[in-house]
């Protein structure tokens, strides 16, 4: 329970928790209530063109959304689940609504969009040396992918785009080491996997 002052969890279950600050250009986090039809457009404070946004719905069981600025085809009508492993889906009439997001709005497409529906969006974007949204081919070989971060990458999320895969989440906190690397899937239930070296 976040708002209590003795921790959000009073079992004796290990937990691990992330939290991102508010700050123009960086992150911002907008609750929203959808008002039906095909597409719904609603203001943020991001201050820049949003980069990556999970979106999910709060007041009844629902799916994570997730727009990313690379996704292949039209970014602004493709979606990921953080959810589920699927691939990329296309869809005009699902996601963000097939209208590019801008410095102080963002569209939801009808799914996310319905008539008194309260809704959460996560909204991310890169930052020199804080934050880096971005993509990369992968070889079949190890590869270094540089982030821009002189001590290295604090929360790391990955996830195959065209092709059904887990999201990948490592952070310092566990251990991004030498070394079999601790990794949670969003979109599983499992307890983490520390049996590989990532």
């Amino acid at each position: 329970q976040m708002d209590h002052m003795d921790g959000w969890s009073t079992n004796a279950n290990t937990y691990t928790g992330w939290a991102w600050r508010r700050a123009p250009g960086y992150f911002d986090v907008v609750a929203y209530t959808g008002t039906g039809g095909s597409t719904n457009t609603i203001n943020h404070n991001l201050g820049v063109v949003p980069e990556m946004m999970w979106v999910k719905r709060r007041d009844a069981s629902d799916v994570w959304w997730v727009y990313h600025k690379d996704m292949t085809g039209t970014p602004h009508n493709a979606y990921m689940r953080l959810d589920a492993t699927a691939a990329v889906v296309t869809n005009n009439d699902a996601g963000f609504g097939n209208t590019a997001p801008t410095a102080t709005q963002f569209t939801v497409g009808g799914f996310p969009a319905g008539s008194g529906q309260d809704h959460i969006a996560y909204l991310f974007a890169s930052v020199d040396g804080i934050s880096k949204v971005g993509t990369y081919s992968g070889t079949g070989s190890a590869i270094d992918v540089d982030c821009g971060f002189s001590n290295g990458a604090r929360f790391v999320l990955l996830k195959r785009t065209d092709d059904a895969a887990s999201w990948y989440l490592f952070d310092s906190v566990r251990g991004i080491v030498a070394g079999n690397d601790p990794k949670l899937s969003p979109d599983a239930t499992a307890a983490q996997y520390s049996s590989i070296d990532y």
